[in-house]
């Protein structure tokens, strides 16, 4: 009996995974990671970190275009689904081994590793200098750093996201916080990412808010307009610290880390205006069979500033 061809053998090369239709997106992902637990147990690996981006590195792949646009990955151990959607399924086989496939981004491999990495707390700050170049030569690409909850805590990452507060021009940045790393969080910055997952409450109740006033006849929308006009006092109450926020990066979210609808919606949302800088965080829980994730996206517009919340659920996507 002839094997039936999975969706992951017709994905050859960088962008193929958009000529999967909406409706397979799951059963694409679920072969993701049949295929990441059958290599990573026979090579080794980092199989955790690589679980919990699966829907992420989908909706990155689905919204960018590759290789012009740039995804930078901070240390680069959860780029093993890149590397699947880019084509590099063989290379599973010496994944990590001499002379086979690198377990990190390597610009020697593909045009669409565009950072080698290995470090953490770098994914920003390479970014940066990925838009300095790309405007000083006049050029037109997306350049997105995708980071850690345990990176964020590195001195490089505080110096460039305080460098790109500054900007004026598109610059997006995923903070995927998934409550893991080699050793337990410690700091400030931890405790306000412990903060952000509580977060929920002002999205939920904002949510609900809308919902209800948009049954209202005649005056529904209006209340609405003036609530939007208020809603950051209201935010500031609900979401402690609003760090993020204070250095003139809007917030975005919270977002489920899983839901790829959800993740393309406000990633597209974040891609709307030249003069905006995003980043988004990522919350997931890889070692969970139920992963559940919030996703959070900070933007700033330089002229008119303009904030755009993405709903929330606790749908458990893939």
């Amino acid at each position: 009996m002839r094997k039936l061809a999975t969706l992951l053998s017709t994905i050859e090369k960088e962008n193929d995974i958009k000529k999967i239709a909406p409706e397979d997106y799951r059963r694409l992902a679920k072969e993701i990671r049949v295929r990441l637990v059958k290599s990573i147990s026979r090579t080794g690996g980092h199989l955790a970190s690589n679980l919990g981006v699966v829907e992420l590195t989908m909706a990155l792949h689905l919204i960018c275009d590759l290789p012009k646009d740039k995804i930078i990955w901070d240390v680069g151990h959860q780029s093993y689904t890149h590397k699947l959607l880019t084509g590099r399924k063989e290379g599973f086989e010496d994944l990590r081994s001499y002379g086979g496939m690198s377990g990190f981004p390597k610009r020697k491999e593909s045009q669409c590793d565009a950072f080698d990495t290995g470090h953490s707390s770098t994914s920003i700050s390479a970014g940066l200098g990925y838009l300095r170049a790309r405007d000083l030569k006049h050029e037109d690409y997306t350049v997105i750093s995708v980071i850690g909850d345990g990176s964020l805590t590195g001195g490089m990452a505080y110096e460039a996201l305080n460098n790109a507060s500054n900007l004026k021009t598109n610059f997006i940045v995923v903070l995927n916080d998934n409550h893991m790393s080699i050793s337990e969080n410690v700091g400030g910055m931890s405790r306000y990412l412990a903060n952000l997952r509580t977060a929920d409450i002002y999205t939920g109740l904002k949510k609900g808010v809308t919902n209800a006033l948009q049954q209202v006849p005649v005056m529904g929308d209006r209340m609405i307009e003036h609530i939007r006009k208020t809603k950051s006092s209201i935010k500031q109450l609900m979401v402690p610290g609003m760090f993020f926020e204070d250095m003139g990066i809007t917030y975005l979210g919270p977002i489920p880390g899983h839901n790829l609808p959800m993740l393309c919606k406000a990633l597209k949302e974040s891609l709307k205006s030249s003069l905006m800088k995003s980043c988004i965080f990522d919350q997931n829980n890889a070692h969970k069979r139920q992963c559940y994730g919030n996703i959070h996206v900070l933007c700033r517009w330089c002229k008119p500033k303009h904030t755009c919340y993405i709903g929330y659920s606790n749908e458990n996507y893939g």
